[in-house]
């Protein structure tokens, strides 16, 4: 391993004297310049396929994303450590009903332990009106930080976040654009994502830029190159086994990977124009199987396959995670590559018969494909 990656520090943890008060997040429709400029600590929540979720599942019901059922267990658990507030984004069916759960939990529960909690409500149609509303919600979120941390969020803080963060979703490209001549697995790029998103942006950017100077001389990684498209990955478990199997992840389109970091917010040449700058990144943010239409869908799965050079798409979708299977014949269509489905598959997990149909079918010939 190179000595940039193996550096990386474990996403959950702070660095040493990173003593800022933490706002956990759920989905890939917050602000999180709006976290940081607030003074905050962002930190994404994750699930763990390893825990018993029972009771996530019992507060939530069932036939849901299981991914909800671990995060609200764990948060019940206080695995995830003191929160100070809690953002929770609209993204998907499970991510608002567990914002309801969590709003009625420290309303008739006041004994479980349940930080202050917010929805910020991210629309992605192209319209203008949808643009402001989504401009209201980011007004709503600043307003509420604000209220939560004792001062107002600033228009110079604000204005450093943006800077800040564009430089590090800049600098994640790069790194994701280092896949094309293999010279880091998708294991290891899920990895980079978590802990630069963990870290303070200066910090970051320090890390990703030696990752950049560095990675070009490594010995490309083996295996065969694919697309991973369907069900979003909060952990390395699924592409660890994908990449074990003889595969190489050189790209993906859900909001952990690639996706979170294909669109800028870019500086606005006055400082009234950051909150529409950050609405107006948000609501293009995507394209997500959740949010985007099939045809939104299979035109980017198609073109980030051909840019980092894939083999072949790989669908992965996790049961009860209803939005993916719908894109498939589209996005298979579109990318003219051979091509394998896994669906309904266990949280963090594959089962090993339809892995190994989806790897003969991968190495097909495209046209029997």
């Amino acid at each position: 391993m190179s000595a940039a990656l193996a550096a990386l520090p474990a996403p959950a943890r702070p660095e040493a004297g990173d003593t800022r008060p933490v706002a956990g997040h759920v989905g890939a429709d917050v602000p999180v310049e709006l976290l940081t400029a607030a003074g905050y600590r962002p930190l994404r929540l994750s699930g763990s396929p390893e825990e018993d979720a029972s009771a996530g599942r019992r507060l939530l019901g069932g036939g849901l994303d299981p991914v909800a059922h671990s995060v609200l267990t764990r948060l019940l658990d206080g695995a995830y450590g003191p929160l100070d507030v809690l953002v929770v984004s609209r993204d998907c069916e499970a991510s608002l009903r567990l914002f309801y759960v969590l709003r009625e939990l420290r309303r008739v529960e006041p004994s479980v332990a349940l930080p202050p909690v917010h929805l910020v409500d991210v629309l992605h149609l192209p319209h203008r009106t949808t643009t402001r509303y989504v401009l209201a919600k980011v007004r709503g979120l600043r307003t509420w930080l604000g209220e939560r941390s004792g001062r107002p969020v600033g228009d110079d803080a604000l204005a450093a976040a943006v800077v800040a963060h564009d430089r590090v979703r800049g600098l994640l490209r790069a790194v994701g654009d280092l896949r094309s001549a293999r010279r880091l697995t998708g294991t290891e790029f899920l990895r980079v994502v978590d802990a630069a998103c963990a870290l303070p942006p200066g910090r970051a950017a320090e890390l990703l830029t030696t990752l950049v100077e560095e990675l070009p001389t490594r010995d490309p990684r083996p295996g065969h190159p694919v697309h991973l498209t369907g069900s979003s990955h909060d952990g390395t478990s699924v592409y660890a086994a994908l990449e074990s199997a003889g595969l190489l992840v050189v790209g993906e389109d859900h909001d952990r990977g690639d996706l979170l970091v294909s669109r800028d917010v870019g500086a606005p040449g006055h400082p009234a124009g950051l909150e529409l700058a950050l609405a107006e990144r948000y609501q293009a943010n995507g394209p997500s199987a959740a949010r985007s239409s099939i045809a939104e869908r299979a035109t980017h799965t198609a073109a980030r396959l051909h840019a980092r050079g894939a083999a072949g798409l790989l669908g992965y979708v996790r049961e009860h995670d209803d939005a993916p299977p719908w894109d498939w014949p589209a996005q298979r269509a579109a990318a003219g590559v051979p091509a394998a489905l896994l669906e309904r598959q266990p949280y963090g997990r594959i089962d090993p018969e339809d892995l190994d149909r989806a790897l003969a079918d991968l190495r097909r010939p495209a046209d029997a494909a």
